[in-house]
């Protein structure tokens, strides 16, 4: 699933691509990513046609255009991705809906796993997600608030990492990295943390996305491609995850795969201990 590197890297593409422009028409080639528009596709249709795209944000995995007051909030999901093309280019397989832009260009995006979506919000173009916790790119991302608040709660390290009402952003990928460079195991209880551990693990994350970011993010696959369907390369960077059998970079011993939460941790035995008192 893309993270916050992944979709910073799409809004920054789009931002420089579609801001500005106007949708002239619309066309949905599949009803699922626009499911939550209350009367349906060709609403959809109607309500996006002429609009202009002031701005592009986003909130952790969360991006949204700005459309005067209104927003058109995506999420990318497993597999989501938006595509620049002119008008007579080839659509790539599962190309699920286009937006045809005033510069001749289509906007296309298109899901292979159809998890994502698009989503017309009206009057909330300042946040239209305000229940996603900020993310450690936002300027007003305060680490050792966050800190606090993950030493109180009573679950583990990388449980925390993935709440995304405590920081958004994070998913399976830089979680595994933070902890690998901080010598944590994922079981490890949040509370075991001294503050000054829990700052360093929020840290730490935002460090790792943003030295993924400077790489357009990761990509093992072609699920998930800058707008111009480039690869990102920070899957070259990885000291953990997807690295099971290979060495750690900082103590020779291999990379494991454990079990977790219906997909998987890799951590590096030697330098990730297990705590007390777990199996």
């Amino acid at each position: 699933m893309p993270e916050l590197p992944e979709v910073e890297t799409v809004r920054q593409g789009l931002l420089a691509h579609a801001a500005g422009r106007t949708i002239d028409d619309v066309t949905v080639l599949h009803p699922r990513p626009v499911r939550y528009h209350p009367i349906g596709p060709e609403a959809f249709r109607a309500d996006l046609a002429g609009r202009r795209i002031d701005d592009v944000r986003r909130r952790g995995k969360y991006l949204w255009a700005v459309l005067g007051d209104d927003a058109l909030v995506a999420h990318l999901g497993m597999s989501g991705q938006f595509r620049f093309n002119l008008p007579g280019d080839e659509h790539v397989r599962n190309t699920r809906v286009v937006f045809h832009l005033d510069d001749g260009a289509e906007l296309r995006f298109v899901d292979q796993r159809m998890f994502g979506g698009l989503d017309l919000r009206p009057r909330v173009a300042e946040c239209p997600v305000p229940h996603i916790a900020l993310d450690p790119f936002d300027p007003n991302f305060d680490a050792r608030s966050v800190a606090r608040r993950m030493r109180s709660k009573r679950t583990t390290v990388k449980r925390a990492l993935l709440d995304q009402s405590l920081v958004s952003g994070i998913g399976n990928i830089y979680a595994d990295e933070a902890l690998w460079r901080s010598r944590l195991h994922f079981e490890t209880p949040t509370q075991q943390l001294g503050p000054r551990k829990a700052v360093e693990l929020i840290r730490t994350a935002g460090d790792v996305m943003a030295e993924a970011l400077e790489q357009g993010g990761t990509s093992f696959d072609d699920l998930y491609v800058h707008v111009n369907g480039e690869s990102g390369y920070f899957s070259r960077s990885l000291n953990a995850y997807g690295r099971e059998d290979e060495p750690c970079t900082r103590c020779g011993r291999l990379i494991v795969r454990v079990a977790f939460m219906n997909r998987s941790s890799y951590l590096c035995p030697a330098c990730q201990r297990v705590p007390k008192g777990r199996p």
